[in-house]
């Protein structure tokens, strides 16, 4: 406890709280338009609860990697090397995980292109979402940027009560707009395709990453806000002439 009033009476302690909930409130965003388009294609009786279990799963899955940190950390060291490029399992996972994310984004692209392609490369083989199948999906993906945000959590903070703190802000935070955003999106359509875009490009980043090419997230992000910002004033002029 005098560990804790120690922490809370120091303002560099706030200040990294501060920096680090923004920074997963953040990250949260790409967690939660995965979770919202995958919601979306269940049953209505079944997307809430869905979307609750998937962003319930994310918090489980950060507090138990905040468990053990010391693990975590040694994600990053080095595991094996291809022509001169070293690869930790952070750069494995984030590859896997944006591998699957460029996967899926097409998938979706795809059949709201076509409604109706017939078998082919895209075809998993249902045309339904089975909710067994959709959480699996989120927590694979969840898996992937819960191990990213930790890392960076920890570049960040050296105190374990900030990161809980942090990440039970961020998640709250995806709790209250999952509903309201999987709604939005489902009632605009052009925005589920400007939501895969953001997939396909946060699944491209992710690659990157792993194979050591670091691209600043200021620009990802400055990009989506600037697509979001022409979408929505696409949907202003589509209202003022209908």
């Amino acid at each position: 406890m005098d560990a804790l009033v120690t922490l809370a009476s120091d303002p560099a302690v706030w200040a990294a709280l501060g920096a680090l909930i923004a920074m997963e409130v953040v990250l949260g965003i790409d967690n939660l338009i995965f979770i919202s388009i995958l919601t979306n294609k269940l049953p209505a009786h079944q997307r809430s609860k869905g979307r609750r279990i998937g962003i319930g799963l994310a918090l489980i899955l950060r507090l138990a990697l905040l468990g053990t940190v010391a693990v975590i950390v040694k994600l990053t060291a080095p595991v094996f090397s291809v022509l001169g490029h070293a690869f930790s399992w952070r750069d494995l996972i984030l590859i896997a995980g944006g591998l699957f994310l460029v996967w899926k984004a097409t998938k979706e692209i795809h059949h709201k292109v076509d409604p109706d392609p017939g078998p082919d490369l895209f075809d998993g083989g249902r045309a339904a979402a089975n909710f067994g199948s959709v959480i699996v999906q989120i927590l694979l993906l969840d898996l992937v940027f819960s191990v990213d945000s930790i890392i960076t959590a920890v570049g960040m903070t050296e105190h374990l009560p900030v990161m809980v703190i942090a990440v039970l802000v961020a998640v709250l935070t995806m709790l209250l707009a999952a509903d309201p955003l999987a709604r939005f999106i489902e009632n605009n359509p052009t925005i589920v395709m400007l939501a895969l875009g953001f997939l396909l490009m946060i699944g491209g980043t992710l690659i990157a990453e792993g194979f050591g090419v670091h691209v600043p997230k200021g620009y990802i992000y400055a990009a989506m806000a600037f697509s979001a910002l022409v979408e929505a004033l696409n949907m202003l002029s589509r209202r003022k002439t209908s």
